[in-house]
């Protein structure tokens, strides 16, 4: 039987996106015939070798309006002139070209919307852009058939609002009970500190991130915060750390795919999460680093959001902020990691993996994906 095509379009340059490699690999447990395209900028790292063709655009903008442009132009030629029996979009900012040639060729159309885009900071903070995105989504998000998002709590504000079914499929690992992972040493962590991880590709305003950096300065030497990742704000945590002298408490790593980020993950003794409550995009959010360090085994602390609350409260993995004070958050840090409680938190983190895994989680996916063909 010939292999169905799908060409997959994302406008970052794929290295640390979990969520689309994870879409990937269930299309190729499918059979499907795989195209991802994506970016590739001045600073993208080598791509990890996978069992399927890859594309990235080089383009002369990096952003603005004329690199929305070039991206969604050079993006309508590649789905054009490839041949496809299916295109999944991945967020509106590919929805457009993805729509425009699903409809030229008459073929389906997936989108999987992977926040709340039209109501992140920076559009908010820019009514005239916010407008133009909005006009866009409400134009061809309700003559859609087929739809995903990350969360219940997000499909159900899409469902509402656009009077279309959207399913949801978190971004959950694997659960791996043995893991080789390499120690402290090899990573050049130190052997004696409390790790205290922040992770993520956005590390971006109003996600506490500054707040978290000065807390340092209220926690003694034995603790470390370590930052992986990338985001709008990490220049400015750089310039926070040099002016409140938090050299030796205070660690940066560049972002890195996600098999080498668990080894690290793995060595924390507390992972954060702590966005601020400010849109309706983060109030509704279930970052992919909850899930990851669940399954690293460590504990959390985060901002008492609702898909987050439930999974914290639920199986009983670690506290919350009440706000985003300096000083309130390094005595939250403080309490989870002298806590009675702390390996209670870090046991429950399994049980909680066990039951959250991407084996479980992807079912609906491959039901939807088999429906697009039924």
């Amino acid at each position: 039987m010939k292999k169905k095509k799908i060409i997959v379009s994302v406008i970052n340059d794929l290295v640390t996106d979990q969520r689309v490699a994870r879409s990937c690999s269930v299309l190729q447990e499918l059979h499907f015939d795989i195209l991802l395209v994506g970016r590739e900028q001045k600073l993208s790292q080598p791509l990890p070798t996978r069992d399927y063709k890859i594309t990235r655009m080089k383009l002369w903008f990096n952003q603005g309006p004329l690199f929305y442009f070039q991206f969604n132009l050079h993006l309508f030629f590649i789905l054009l002139f490839n041949k496809a029996d299916v295109l999944l979009a991945n967020d509106l900012d590919t929805l457009l070209p993805n729509y425009v040639v699903s409809k030229i060729k008459g073929i389906p159309l997936i989108y999987d919307s992977h926040e709340i885009f039209c109501e992140v900071p920076e559009l908010i903070a820019n009514p005239k852009k916010k407008k133009i995105w909005e006009s866009l989504e409400s134009w061809i998000v309700p003559k859609l058939s087929y739809c995903i998002t990350v969360n219940k709590s997000i499909a159900d504000y899409f469902t509402n609002k656009y009077k279309v079914p959207f399913i949801f499929v978190r971004n959950i690992p694997n659960y791996i009970k043995n893991e080789s992972l390499k120690s402290r040493s090899e990573l050049k962590l130190p052997a004696e500190k409390k790790i205290i991880i922040l992770q993520g590709a956005g590390i971006n305003v109003q996600r506490g991130a500054e707040e978290l950096v000065e807390s340092f300065r209220y926690l003694n030497d034995t603790y470390l915060l370590l930052i992986i990742g990338s985001g709008d704000v990490i220049n400015q945590l750089k310039e926070n750390v040099l002016t409140f002298q938090l050299q030796t408490k205070v660690k940066f790593i560049d972002k890195m795919p996600a098999s080498e980020l668990r080894h690290y993950t793995s060595h924390a003794s507390l992972g954060i999460s702590i966005d601020k409550d400010t849109n309706m995009n983060y109030h509704f959010s279930l970052p992919n680093k909850v899930f990851d360090y669940m399954h690293a085994g460590i504990p959390l602390l985060a901002s008492k959001l609702p898909e987050i609350e439930f999974l914290i409260t639920n199986y009983n993995i670690g506290g919350f902020i009440e706000n985003h004070d300096s000083k309130h958050i390094a005595q939250k840090i403080e309490d989870i990691i002298t806590s009675p409680y702390y390996l209670e938190y870090k046991s429950n983190t399994i049980i909680a993996s066990i039951e959250n895994n991407w084996e479980t989680e992807k079912r609906r996916l491959i039901e939807l994906y088999n429906e697009v063909f039924a």
